[in-house]
């Protein structure tokens, strides 16, 4: 199913654990440093990179772009390492999070309060993923390199709801199968 940011962020109650979507939108790059700088800001009341109300987090650190490419590889990091953050990004407001892998209950619950949800992107293939991104904008913590904060423009993003705003969740589902 295609979709806009906008259509998945307004109509985010009728998506569920294990639905494959196709997001196009603008979404946010941030791994395990740049949530730590970010949660920092946020801790001091400081001016943050991005507005994170209805925002997208992409849990990804791209490779630098090849000749005449937008953007490297950009496949998904490990979500886990972002669960002592995310809480505090889910209250700033941020709806949608990707990445891969399950997630920890305080983030589930969090999920569930802030009406949020997680998508789950297929590791080991970024170089697809990649192909999806239109635009490609760094817009902070440049010194970060490769995990520094981008602003993505994507088309048709591959994804599968992970963990719905109700706390469905799809590794859960997957131990029933088993």
């Amino acid at each position: 199913m295609k979709l806009t940011l906008e259509t998945l962020i307004n109509n985010i109650h009728d998506y569920r654990a294990g639905e494959r979507i196709e997001l196009s939108g603008e979404i946010y790059t941030a791994r395990d440093q740049a949530h730590k700088r970010i949660a920092a800001l946020i801790d001091s009341s400081e001016k943050l990179p991005f507005d994170l109300r209805n925002s997208c987090i992409y849990y990804c650190g791209p490779c630098p772009a090849g000749n005449d490419k937008i953007i490297g590889s950009c496949g998904p990091t490990t979500s886990s390492r972002m669960d002592f953050y995310t809480p505090k990004m889910l209250s700033g407001g941020v709806k949608i999070l990707i990445g891969k892998g399950n997630r920890n209950s305080e983030v589930i619950e969090s999920i569930k309060e802030n009406g949020a949800i997680y998508l789950l992107a297929t590791g080991g293939v970024g170089a697809l993923f990649a192909q999806k991104v239109k635009k490609a904008e760094l817009i902070a913590f440049e010194d970060l390199g490769p995990e520094a904060v981008y602003r993505l423009s994507v088309e048709d993003f591959p994804l599968t709801v992970g963990i719905d705003c109700f706390g469905n969740n799809l590794f859960d589902e997957r131990k029933k199968c088993f």
